[in-house]
């Protein structure tokens, strides 16, 4: 039995306390280029033989083992003790820069295979783009114990749906952080490489009501494998849901009917661990939901970036696709001095970082394209909530307007602990 940080069996309930003790603060015009890359659902092969799988997993491995070097980086996070039941007995840390005001926005940062929260923070410089423009982050962290070389599971469906194993325990530390932070329920964001840019479009799909906006990275359709040896298949670009059942998977994932999180999607087109045709068939995945033809509306390029667009009925970007010439595996670093290059963390003279943050509207204001406002929400003139009904949604916001006392206060300790405990229950992830 997977037991999580505190010691608790996986699936139990357990009562917590939290304070708030700190406060740290796209090579080409050609439209149809995208069309170029190879159909992920062009038929399905012949079941492949356990040794051919075991034989990929060992040189997986082989390839990924340089990234524990970066276990090692300076950790600017902080540990989130505790935030509620965690049945995928994950850890977390967080950032919240220095004086951050009230209603900041929140990205969710999921790290590769192999890395750390803390390395990928220390590589892809979002704590340090969070000090400059104002942003907390959530940086979820998988343990040995669930998987050897430190993935998400994306793969496994008791970890990758709603209401269940990591996706649930990644749910409830969102809803801990906006509790204790005061954080703007309109405003979070996930991001993810890999095997934590696959876990980021399970949780885009199965909590499509909780973000405004995803960024995948060199990573996979939600729903595309639910198994060891079809998730390395579906990583060579080899079978996976046709279109029609990709674009079912999100729709069956929760009961959400829209409106829908903005998608993001980088990849690099000489990636050898997860084929580029991943990207297209995120691509095909979210078209559904957002109802959007096959060409993008909108193609641009800057050097070895090229960027296509698909807008929806009101003219907003629903869906990009970034495709990075010559890039193989990992996250794209640009030369501003954000972040800094290592295994997977590829300097090709674009920062996804900030270019993610920008697109979403939480940085490079003179720039920014600003995320929506939900309709429902400016209707009414209130954030959403997460799923809350009215009276729950008065009680959190209530709560989370509170402002934050002196850390070290046992009656603040106390108070906190109420506050995140109640939010947990009204969002019906914690009994």
């Amino acid at each position: 039995m997977r037991h999580g940080p505190t010691g608790a069996p996986k699936g139990a309930v357990v009562r917590f306390s939290c304070y708030c003790a700190v406060q740290q603060r796209y090579c080409c015009d050609r439209v149809a280029e995208i069309a170029s890359i190879p159909d992920v659902t062009e038929g399905t092969p012949p079941l492949r033989k356990i040794s051919d799988t075991i034989a990929r997993l060992t040189a997986l491995q082989a390839r990924l083992a340089p990234q524990a070097a970066t276990s090692g980086v300076s950790d600017r996070l902080h540990a989130l003790a505790r935030f509620g039941t965690n049945p995928g007995a994950l850890a977390a840390k967080f950032h919240v820069p220095d004086g951050i005001d009230k209603g900041a926005p929140l990205v969710v940062v999921l790290h590769g295979c192999t890395q750390t929260a803390a390395g990928y923070d220390h590589h892809s410089g979002w704590s340090q783009l969070a000090d400059e423009a104002g942003f907390a982050l959530l940086f979820p962290e998988q343990q040995r114990a669930n998987n050897p070389n430190l993935c998400f599971n994306w793969f496994l469906p008791g970890d990758a749906r709603r209401g269940s194993g990591e996706a649930l325990s990644i749910r409830e530390m969102i809803e801990t952080m906006v509790a204790t932070h005061c954080l703007d329920r309109n405003r979070i964001f996930i991001t993810g490489l890999s095997a934590g840019g696959a876990m980021a479009s399970a949780m885009l799909a199965s909590y499509p009501e909780v973000f405004a906006g995803g960024a995948i990275i060199a990573g996979l359709p939600y729903g595309s494998a639910t198994t060891i040896p079809e998730a390395f298949d579906r990583m060579r670009g080899h079978g996976g849901p046709s279109e029609e059942n990709l674009q079912r998977l999100v729709q069956n994932a929760s009961t959400h009917e829209g409106p829908w999180p903005r998608i993001s999607i980088w990849h690099g087109s000489a990636d050898p661990t997860v084929a580029p045709s991943n990207a297209e068939a995120l691509v095909t995945q979210w078209r559904g939901v957002h109802a959007l033809e096959k060409r993008p509306t909108r193609s641009e390029a800057s050097g070895r970036h090229t960027r296509h667009v698909w807008h929806d009925a009101e003219g907003l970007a629903a869906i990009e696709v970034n495709i990075i010439a010559g890039m193989a595996h990992g996250t794209p670093l640009g030369g501003d001095g954000l972040g800094t290059p290592g295994p997977f963390m590829l300097d090709v003279g674009i920062s996804s970082t900030r270019e993610i943050a920008r697109v979403w509207g939480i940085a490079d204001a003179d720039k920014r394209e600003p995320a929506p406002l939900r309709p429902d929400a400016a209707a009414k003139g209130e954030r959403p909530s997460l799923g809350l009904s009215a009276a729950e949604k008065v009680k959190v916001d209530a709560t989370t307007r509170q402002p934050r006392s002196s850390p070290g206060s046992a009656a603040n300790a106390s108070g906190v602990k109420t506050i995140i405990e109640d939010a947990l229950k009204a969002a019906g992830l914690m009994r």
